[in-house]
């Protein structure tokens, strides 16, 4: 049995966070000691690891939850249901990217249409840009 801040430690997370975890619904402790400390096994190590994996790859804590229930009920659950969660974040991911090589091309082109120099920014192009309202398309 792990005591909270010993779980922490070993899964390079602070108490808190854990704790928030606990909030949001995605874990808690197995059990509390006599003292009320909160108890947690390896099982809970291995969900709690489980949590953290699925954040690292982007997941929000909604998603999490609902990877976990698919997790905690594999037998009654598919792979489609798993990878449908994946299919959906991955086309977010896209969708993202998509608009940051928008900004990007918009930035890149703000950068080339300004000399840089050290005159003043009476007439800078960038400034000027940002200025003019841009047309809807």
């Amino acid at each position: 049995m792990f005591k909270i801040g010993e779980l922490a430690d070993l899964c390079n997370i602070s108490a808190d966070t854990l704790r928030f975890y606990e909030k949001n619904g995605l874990f808690q402790a197995s059990k509390r000691s006599g003292a009320g400390y909160r108890l947690y096994t390896q099982a809970d190590k291995n969900r709690l690891e489980f949590i953290l994996t699925s954040k690292s790859v982007g997941f929000s804590l909604k998603e999490i939850a609902d990877l976990l229930s698919i997790n905690l009920d594999k037998s009654n659950r598919t792979c489609g249901d798993a990878k449908q969660l994946v299919d959906d974040k991955l086309a977010q991911v896209k969708e993202k990217l998509a608009e940051l090589e928008r900004l990007e091309s918009s930035l890149q082109s703000l950068s080339d249409a300004c000399c840089g120099g050290s005159e003043s920014a009476l007439h800078c192009t960038i400034l000027e840009a940002l200025a003019t309202p841009k047309k809807p398309h």
